[in-house]
């Protein structure tokens, strides 16, 4: 952990260490079970707390002093261990094929799906992008129906439905077929990011949550390197009556429905509904994360949570360091450069001169870069804090990367080196994932925020793509420069955001105390309040 003054992981340890003893009896000045009363004291002087403004992991708690017992008792690490076991994998599994399933797209453009389509100009292009807007769109309701619905079981059930839409992207005849399988396809996929997010935030402490975004979050980079090896051997298929790319998504269709199904029988939805966890691990896990202060599961929709989100300065720079404008250049956000990569890369390597199965097998290499930066962060996160430098770093090597593939197009082995390098970027979207989860509390606004956050990713994505226009072949000079002059503004943002939360956790400090001292800070952790609301949140950064 961080040694930073400033730094509120370390000081929630302390509250927590504090008053873990007495975190499994009901809180202070908080309702009984029963709807509609209301207590006469309330968190933080005086505000009554409703029923259903308690968290679902409170009312569990309610009534199992046994099973609290019990549980302090249980040894976290091994419990950490046996959730990390259950839970990531399966989750690691989605994200590789939510990453796969995408970016076929871009493994059929060196197999020949735009002769076979007869696409012609920007046709390629705009299928790209219509992924992303039908993404983008499908985030609005996902932020609403996440609070509703078991987490869990709405991934599982879209995993289902986007297998089934990639396997019917075969059956496409023309332009207009392909593009409705990939609005269909990012409809669906829509709900991954902010399922993964949540269900992540649910069993972990802040800082350990890090390291395990991380691990699913690798799943894009086994999809870089599966996905490299699967166009090559499908390229080898020779069937006039039936392409290759063909049989490719059908194939990867299947593989993603029957990952859907696993998911629907293996994730469970919430600490309190896991099936391989005993009541005494339940408990024990739901007091562990009781530090983070950002709830676990509430469905009570709250409009001031909602409306809080548009005066929230944290989430409107998360967003612009995801997508947006920053400098008078125009340049655009991390999610432009990665668009351009993952959904050209391909096309790139396949311009330099080699043949479409070594584009193939040589676009590989990028996962292991994608992996290794996304570990890296992960454990430099856990150890150290410091997002924001952690995010700033990824950048360097992307913009040295952009630099190399748009000045040094007649180089093989340059373009070939800023390619990989470039792929160092993906590690900045977790960052970002886990930060906002980390400092957005409210289930509400935890909820929206998390579906914003993965639409505006979707936004630089529909940028990225267009910055390959048909006029600009076979160099795409344009789109290089864009991925160049993107990472430098992502650095920028992130120092931005630290030197908020550096003032925003001191003006709390200035008028409530520190962390901790409030009144109210135990009953605090399970009422629906937002980060803004809690007199005792800090942000991490």
């Amino acid at each position: 952990m961080d040694s930073t003054a400033g730094n509120a992981e370390e000081k929630q340890a302390v509250v927590d260490a504090t008053d873990r003893s007495s975190s499994s009896s009901p809180p202070k000045h908080v309702a009984s079970h029963d709807e509609g009363r209301q207590t006469g004291g309330g968190v933080g002087g005086g505000v009554g707390v409703r029923d259903k403004d308690l968290d679902g992991a409170f009312k569990y708690l309610e009534g199992r002093d046994h099973a609290g017992t019990d549980a302090e008792d249980v040894n976290i690490k091994a419990l950490k261990r046996k959730i990390d076991w259950r839970i990531v994998p399966i989750m690691f599994a989605c994200y590789t094929m939510q990453f796969v399933d995408k970016v076929l797209l871009n493994y059929a453009a060196v197999m020949g799906i735009s002769k076979d389509l007869n696409l012609t100009g920007n046709n390629f292009t705009n299928a790209a992008t219509a992924f992303f807007i039908a993404y983008l769109i499908a985030e609005v309701p996902n932020g609403i129906i996440l609070q509703k619905v078991p987490v869990a079981k709405w991934l599982g059930t879209n995993v289902v439905l986007w297998g089934i839409a990639t396997a019917c992207t075969a059956a496409a005849q023309d332009y207009r077929g392909l593009l409705a399988a990939r609005i269909f396809l990012g409809i669906f996929e829509a709900s991954i990011a902010p399922c993964l997010m949540l269900i992540s935030s649910m069993y972990y402490t802040k800082s350990e949550q890090a390291p395990r975004f991380s691990f699913w979050y690798c799943g894009l980079g086994l999809g870089q390197i599966v996905g490299g090896i699967i166009s090559y051997a499908f390229q080898k298929v020779q069937n006039p009556a039936f392409a290759g790319w063909r049989i490719m998504f059908i194939v990867l269709g299947i593989v993603t429905v029957i990952i859907g199904f696993l998911t629907l029988w293996i994730l469970p939805d919430t600490p309190m509904k896991a099936r391989f966890l005993s009541p005494s691990e339940k408990v024990a896990i739901i007091r562990h994360v009781s530090v983070n202060q950002t709830g676990i599961s509430n469905t009570h929709f709250k409009l001031s949570h909602l409306l809080e989100i548009f005066r929230d300065i944290q989430l409107w720079l998360l967003t612009l360091c995801t997508v947006l404008t920053l400098t008078k250049r125009g340049a655009r956000q991390i999610s432009v450069s990665s668009g351009v990569v993952t959904t050209y890369s391909a096309t790139l390597i396949k311009n330099a001169g080699y043949t479409p199965p070594r584009a193939a097998l040589l676009n590989m290499p990028s996962g292991l870069v994608s992996i290794a930066a996304t570990l890296i962060v992960g454990f430099g996160v856990r150890k150290t804090s410091h997002r924001w430098a952690w995010l700033a770093a990824c950048c360097v090597p992307g913009i040295i990367g952009g630099a190399l593939m748009s000045f040094k197009q007649n180089n093989k082995a340059a373009l070939l080196a800023g390619v990989y390098m470039v792929n160092s970027i993906v590690a900045t979207l977790i960052i970002i994932y886990q930060w906002t989860v980390a400092n957005c509390a409210g289930q509400t606004k935890r909820v929206v925020a998390s579906a914003l956050i993965a639409g505006s990713f979707s936004i630089g994505n529909i940028i990225g793509p267009q910055t390959f226009q048909a006029r600009d072949a076979p160099e795409y000079t344009p789109a290089k420069i864009a991925v160049l002059a993107t990472q430098a503004g992502g650095a920028l943002v992130s120092g931005l955001l630290f030197l908020y939360y550096l003032y925003a956790n001191k003006k709390k400090d200035r008028k409530y105390g520190l962390q901790g001292s409030a009144t109210g800070a135990e009953a605090d952790r399970w009422v629906n309040r937002t980060d803004m609301e809690n007199e005792n949140f800090r942000y991490v950064y």
